[in-house]
């Protein structure tokens, strides 16, 4: 089973513009839809974007479309997650995740693989 590793979180300022990286090992995910999920204190985990696994599907949730990006590099088994125009409410733990679906899901449950997270923090 693959292993998902997220990294680029940090503190940034309002406006200001972040790379999230997803690194898989163990096994490719060149076949399996990616997702970013994210959770912020006393809210329930909320959906931030998808792509399939060519990369030519992409689903971004309404609170974030216009400002993210997600998107995916299959040779180096990384999906990636470029945050521009960030707000404060943007702060949250950002978790990715691989599903066995190819093509692509809202539903976290329909994720079998997830990383770790890493921590969002957003400053007005």
């Amino acid at each position: 089973q693959a292993q998902l590793v997220e990294s680029g979180g940090g503190l940034v300022q309002a406006g200001g513009s972040l790379r999230l990286s997803c690194a898989a090992s163990g096994r490719t995910i060149s076949n399996n839809a990616g997702g970013w999920f994210r959770q912020a204190p006393g809210k329930e985990r909320e959906f931030v974007a998808a792509i399939s696994w060519t990369g030519f599907s992409t689903y971004y949730g309404d609170s974030v479309k216009g400002r993210f990006t997600i998107s995916r590099d299959n040779a180096k088994n990384t999906i990636y997650l470029q945050m521009n125009r960030v707000k404060p409410e943007d702060t949250a733990i950002y978790y990715c995740a691989a599903s066995e679906d190819p093509t692509g899901s809202y539903f976290a449950n329909e994720y079998d693989t997830w990383g770790q997270g890493t921590q969002v923090t957003v400053s007005s």
